[in-house]
């Protein structure tokens, strides 16, 4: 993509301490030539939306693994439109059963990766996004 490298977050959120799927993810965009900020562990979603609008992120991907996804999201997408910052994107991985995918994707979920999900794949659909938006915006 020309212009400003993509900058993602990468975040996980509450008491999940499993990190190698995050740290995987955040490494391939890297190499992908995107601008990777991982904010570690056990992140609040006041957090990460605060450091993805400090850091003038283009998305935000979260991983989780707890179960907790649909509450961690739901809270994600309020506090990014409370705070106007509803143009970053928002998507995921982590072990989501595939059944809760269509309620979070409902509710502004960009994407959701599962295990074995090839890190191309989130590469390809986030450029396509980034790319998307900036037209938009332009």
């Amino acid at each position: 993509m020309k212009g400003r490298k993509i900058r993602v977050i990468v975040a996980k959120p509450g008491l999940d301490g499993h990190d190698r799927g995050a740290k995987v993810v955040a490494r391939a965009l890297r190499d992908a030539g995107m601008e990777v900020i991982y904010t570690g562990l056990r992140q609040t979603p006041e957090s990460i939306v605060e450091t993805a609008i400090q850091e003038d992120a283009d998305a935000i991907g979260v991983s989780i693994l707890s179960g907790a996804h649909e509450h961690y999201f739901r809270e994600i997408i309020r506090l990014l439109k409370e705070k106007n910052a509803e143009d970053i994107i928002l998507f995921g991985g982590g072990v989501i059963p595939e059944g809760d995918i269509p309620g979070l994707t409902g509710m502004g979920v960009g994407a959701v990766f599962g295990p074995g999900t090839p890190t191309s794949t989130c590469i390809e659909w986030l450029e396509d996004k980034v790319r998307e938006k900036r037209a938009a915006e332009s």
